[in-house]
């Protein structure tokens, strides 16, 4: 049951989710490995035979691939208003990334030594969407279009395919519209698999992104070095910081959003009122009624729902930044000020009219965002994903003379007198 938590509980509960965070199914771990080395080896014939196992699609090599035909027909499926919410969707958050581009940067040094550094997109990456009886447009979106900014050319999707074959006619148009055509009917950890290593069909990528189950999150973990992945997604979080004055209504409806999402995502109100808590869990326990996955909403409040309770709000910053949510809401006032003292959270969300839903879908700014408490070191995802760096380094023969035997004292003092001679024969000439 959702339970109040205060005084010396608190540091309990907070050593206790800290244990838990972050958390993977490693009883898990086998089973991925041996699919992963099954589809690195056998190519297409594993993807066909773990389709039929695990998604119940039969399959031939030549249906992998999405047809054009198939995704033309999917915008039959779908309703205008679909279309006109994708359309603004894309409008926003390719406005919110264009803002991440990164130039490139070259200086001449004394003796006409240049230095610089370069920003240059990934050739290939692999967004993996989830899908079957799922539908996340959203997900295509805010994976397809930082790729796209970044000038990545070579955008490859996997999605699970629905017992008949077919994919989702959401995802298929969201994907037309932010233009990505290679579309791949696989999923779970077979299709993590085929982005690392290729098959005959799936081409090999840089970079694996996109959220996915237990065993795609594995899969990612296993295949990185092989390619580079965005992160290890946990299930999504929020946690709202309130006062007296916010609405226990509008934070009930939060707290249920994210918990809609799977029975093991968590959702996190801190206060300063007591009477703000009280009032939340009846309104949840009004509100839960009304919903189509109730059973999922309740899983997750029972389990993973919390309301700690606190003195101050400068102890519920601090609680806010120990705990490190995915999303944060701001709902207690002024929360323009309040934002000054976060440091810790994937997505802040300001004032009763930002609920984190807005973000999930429409406002711009991207919606996979570090969870587990990760928002300690990581960032949400953005067009920097998709690109890498390289340092230029270009020396005269005056620039390198200038450095020559400040070179050699540190390449002695490591043992790698090689280093030190490297420089040395562009003088003995």
């Amino acid at each position: 049951m959702l339970r109040i938590i205060k005084g010396p509980e608190i540091e309990k509960e907070l050593s206790r989710m800290a244990r838990s965070s972050g958390s993977l199914a490693l009883k898990d771990e086998k089973i991925v490995a041996a699919i992963i080395k099954d589809v690195a080896s056998s190519g297409d014939k594993a993807l066909i035979k773990y389709t039929k196992k695990f998604d119940k699609a039969t399959l031939s090599p030549e249906d992998l691939k999405v047809k054009q035909a198939e995704i033309q027909a999917a915008y039959k499926k779908v309703a205008p208003k679909f279309l006109h919410a994708v359309k603004l969707a894309i409008k926003n958050i390719k406005a919110y990334h264009a803002r991440q581009k990164e130039g490139e940067w070259f200086e001449t040094m004394p003796d006409d030594v240049v230095l610089g550094m370069r920003s240059l997109p990934l050739e290939r990456v692999g967004l993996y969407v989830p899908g079957g009886a799922a539908s996340y447009p959203s997900s295509v979106l805010m994976n397809a279009i930082p790729a796209k900014l970044a000038g990545v050319s070579g955008i490859i999707m996997v999605t699970p395919p629905s017992k008949d074959g077919s994919v989702n006619p959401y995802i298929l148009v969201a994907a037309s519209e932010a233009g990505i055509s290679s579309i791949y009917k696989v999923g779970g950890a077979q299709a993590i698999a085929a982005l690392a290593y290729g098959t005959e069909t799936i081409p090999k990528v840089d970079k694996i992104v996109g959220p996915g189950n237990i065993f795609v999150t594995l899969a990612k973990k296993a295949v990185f070095g092989v390619v580079g992945i965005d992160k290890l997604a946990g299930p999504s979080e929020v946690a709202i910081l309130a006062d007296e004055n916010s609405d226990p209504a509008f934070i009930a409806a939060d707290m249920l959003s994210q918990a809609e999402h799977d029975p093991n995502a968590s959702a996190i109100l801190v206060t300063t009122s007591s009477k703000v808590a009280a009032s939340v869990i009846k309104e949840i326990s009004k509100q839960v009624k009304k919903l189509d996955r109730k059973a999922i909403a309740l899983k997750s409040i029972n389990n993973n729902g919390k309301i700690f309770v606190v003195e101050e709000l400068n102890q519920a910053t601090d609680l806010v930044n120990r705990i490190a949510p995915e999303h944060l809401e701001i709902l207690a006032a002024s929360p323009q000020k309040i934002l000054e003292d976060i440091k810790n959270a994937g997505a802040v969300f300001l004032g009763p009219y930002s609920p984190a839903a807005v973000g999930d879908y429409i406002a711009g700014p991207n919606h996979v965002l570090p969870t587990g408490g990760s928002a300690r070191f990581s960032s949400p995802l953005g067009v920097y994903d998709f690109m890498k760096k390289q340092s230029v380094i270009g020396y005269t023969k005056a620039g390198l003379k200038a450095v020559r035997e400040d070179l050699k004292v540190l390449a002695e003092v490591e043992g790698l007198d090689a280093h030190a001679r490297a420089v040395d024969v562009r003088f003995l000439q």
